[in-house]
Formats: C-alpha cells, structure tokens, sequence
C-alpha cells in the first residue's frame, strides 16, 4: 500500500514538471499570436520540445559565484520555493493518490503563507540592492493578498461546514458556487493574480524599475528552479480556482481554461501602479470578503431555521 502510494507521489511530480513544461511552451506560443509573431516554431515539430532545450541550457549553464552573497539562504530559496509548489499537489481529490486530507484548505494556506519565505530569502540572500527592494515589494504583495484569500476561503468553508477539497466537490454537484459567489470568484481569480506575482501585478520582477526584482542575481539552475516554482503555482491556483468555483465535472479541461487566462491576462494589460495594488487589497477586497462572510453566516442560520 505505501509502496504504491509512494510510486503514484512521484508519477504526480513527474507529471507536474512536464505540464509546467509544456505551460511555458503554450505562453510563449499564446504571447507570440497576441503580438503577431510566431513564438517559439524552430525546435521540433512546431517548436514542441523548445522547453526540454530551455532546460537543458539552463541547467548546464555555468554558475559564477557571487562575492557579497550569503551562501546557504541564496542556494536554498529556490529549491525551498520548487518543495513548496509540489507539495501543493498532494491535497487535491484523485483516483490515484490515497491522501484524503480532512484539513485540506488549512493545509493549503499554510503552504502558500510560505512562499513570502522564498521571495524574502532569495532577495535577502543576494545582497543586490534591486532584488533586496524586488523581496521587500514581493513580501508586503503576497502577505497583503494573503488576507484576502484567508477571507474568501472562509466563506466558502463557512457554506459548506467542511476543510476537505473533496467536500467542496460534493456540495457543488447541483449549484457551482461561482453562480452564487460571483463577487468572491472574481476577487479570488484577482487574488490568485497578485499572489503567483503575475502580471499585471509581477512587482517583485518588475524588469522595467528592477532589472527583474528578486531573482536578479539568479543565473542557470537557480533560475529555472524559480521558473519552475512559478509555473507549478499557476496550475495549482488554476485548478484550486475550478474546484472552489466550478464544481466536480471537467476539472482538467476549466485548468487549462484558466491557465490560458493567467497567459491571456499577461499579454493584455500593462503592470499596475504599486500603491494602487495595496489600494485595492486593503479598501476593497478585504471588506468585500468580511461582508460574504456575514451575509453566508447569515443566509446559513436563516436556512437552518427554517429548514
């Protein structure tokens, strides 16, 4: 039994890596056509194995050592970043793996609460003035948004009386919860945005202020770990975002629907101002999010009343 749990661990790992592989190909095609160009077309058939070149110069790429950084946090951040994103996976409701976490939703807050760690380590660690301000943008970003999340999660927990993914899949059998909690999907999809430091919100990579923010010390395996961790992010904020939103039915196919717009956001809007960023996380999702919770409160003690 544990033997077989293990093997499917690690055929779940495998899978996530080619996926966030074949993401940043699909991102580099999408981008291309948004901006009349063709993408990546020259390695394989329709530049189809373009990332397994990417990854290889990356990861035979030389690494120059650094005079002023701190050796262990900047060597451990990514790697510490890489753990944490496939960690994820292993809450989610599936035929194959056998964990059924009881306290799923909790489990996946307290991983993603440690992402801010990462940011703040790999800038901390370079000692680099422009990754210390992209770790300081990156931290009060991801921390701000985090509180939204909490809030929104707990709405939704509050409606369902549950922590467990496979509980949420349960109870939208009949009624998706985005049809009843439209104000909470698009503050969550928002949310998702800022938290994964997409664009229009990738402050802590800003190329234009920071010459690339945080990781701007980071060259060949440092760099692709990071990359890595980014694009696993995504696809796990897009399958969090079906679950919680869209119900049992099609859940690898509303991925990918959602992993295109992450990809379809990037090439359609420029990059927020950053006072504007913390605007709309302090003054308007975080009392749109305690109000939910309130009028879910409130309609559950109604329903319960009467029913």
């Amino acid at each position: 039994m544990m033997l077989s749990a293990l093997i499917c661990y690690i055929i779940t790992i495998i899978m996530i890596l080619v996926g966030v592989a074949f993401l940043t190909l699909l991102e580099r095609k999408l981008l291309g056509y948004i901006q009349i160009r063709k993408g990546p077309n020259k390695v394989g058939l329709m530049g189809i194995l373009q990332p397994f070149a990417d990854a290889i110069k990356l990861f035979t790429k030389e690494h120059s050592i650094l005079e002023f950084y701190n050796f262990f946090p900047f060597f451990i951040s990514p790697i510490f970043g890489l753990m944490i994103a496939l960690l994820f996976w292993f809450i989610f409701p599936s035929s194959f793996l056998m964990l059924d976490m009881k306290w799923g939703v909790i489990f996946f807050l307290c991983c993603s609460s440690f992402s801010v760690y990462v940011i703040l380590g790999a800038g901390w660690a370079s000692n680099s003035k422009y990754a210390s301000l992209g770790a300081y943008r990156g931290v009060a970003q991801t921390i701000s948004y985090e509180v939204s999340f909490a809030l929104i999660l707990l709405s939704i927990v509050l409606m369902i009386s549950s922590f467990n993914f496979m509980q949420l899949l349960k109870y939208q059998e009949y009624m998706i919860f985005m049809l009843s909690l439209l104000p909470l999907f698009l503050a969550w999809f928002v949310s998702c945005l800022a938290e994964t430091n997409r664009s229009p919100f990738d402050f802590s990579e800003g190329e234009s202020e920071l010459v690339s923010g945080f990781n701007v010390e980071y060259m060949s395996s440092g760099f692709a770990l990071i990359f890595l961790a980014e694009y696993a992010n995504i696809l796990l904020m897009s399958i969090v975002t079906s679950i919680l939103f869209f119900g049992p039915y099609f859940i690898n196919v509303k991925t990918l629907l959602f992993s295109l717009v992450f990809i379809w956001v990037r090439g359609s809007f420029p990059r927020f101002r950053y006072d504007k960023l913390m605007m709309l996380a302090w003054k308007s999702y975080l009392p749109l999010a305690l109000n939910f919770i309130l009028i879910v409160m409130s309609v559950k003690i109604v329903f319960q009343y009467i029913f």
